[in-house]
């Protein structure tokens, strides 16, 4: 069994491109047990808007899976729960969380894996109208150019079942980034550049796009 942390300082917290944070710095970090058949299990947390959670101000997330090796394929099967302690304060009826399984594929730098949720989309539903089984798909890569710099790019597809019948003009987005890396010493830098192709897909706490292509700087450590 081995154990592994990792600490970060962001100028933004996105989640699928989308801001959690209102454009607002965050703290983030988590640890990692993993067993050398291959299960692994792990926690990861960072501060987001109370308000767009619900009286909510830390997202925890807790996951667990199996990775092997198929020839030349790494494959990733698990699953992950998005945990907000102190949701539902505002409106009780609503509480933020979401479960989803995924299952990934990676060769050399590139990576796909697909997310299926089992809940309402976190906590999004209507009377009669529910969002279990929205789906995602990203598409990412990381390329080592030496020097301790690395490329970044990443692309993935949302959708939100039964999204437009709660009042969204689509069920569909992308999002995407392009970014670098540099390690200094096992401090890494990061700047990317992060959005998605419909900004307003999902809304900030003032009803603003949550999407705009903007910078992210990064400061992360693991240990």
């Amino acid at each position: 069994m081995t154990f592994t942390g990792n600490a970060g300082l962001f100028s933004d917290y996105r989640f699928r491109g989308f801001t959690q944070t209102d454009y607002k710095p965050a703290f983030q970090g988590g640890f990692d047990f993993a067993h050398k058949s291959g299960f692994y299990l792990g926690n990861w947390n960072s501060n987001v808007s109370s308000v767009l959670y619900n009286g909510a101000s830390l997202e925890m997330d807790f996951y667990g899976g199996y990775k092997f090796e198929a020839g030349p394929v790494g494959i990733d099967v698990g699953a992950i729960y998005y945990y907000y302690p102190g949701t539902g304060k505002y409106i009780p009826t609503f509480k933020a969380k979401n479960f989803e399984a995924y299952i990934g594929g990676s060769m050399g730098p590139v990576s796909l894996k697909f997310y299926h949720s089992f809940t309402d989309f976190f906590g999004l539903n209507a009377p009669g109208i529910d969002t279990k089984g929205s789906q995602y798909l990203d598409l990412s890569a990381s390329f080592d150019v030496g020097g301790g710099v690395a490329l970044q790019g990443h692309i993935g597809y949302q959708k939100v079942k039964n999204y437009k019948k709660l009042g969204a003009p689509k069920d569909t987005a992308y999002d995407y980034k392009v970014g670098m890396t540099y390690d200094a010493s096992g401090w890494v830098l990061g700047l990317a550049a992060v959005g998605g192709d419909k900004k307003d897909f999902f809304l900030d706490t003032e009803a603003k796009p949550a999407g705009k292509l903007r910078p992210v700087l990064s400061l992360t450590k693991s240990f």
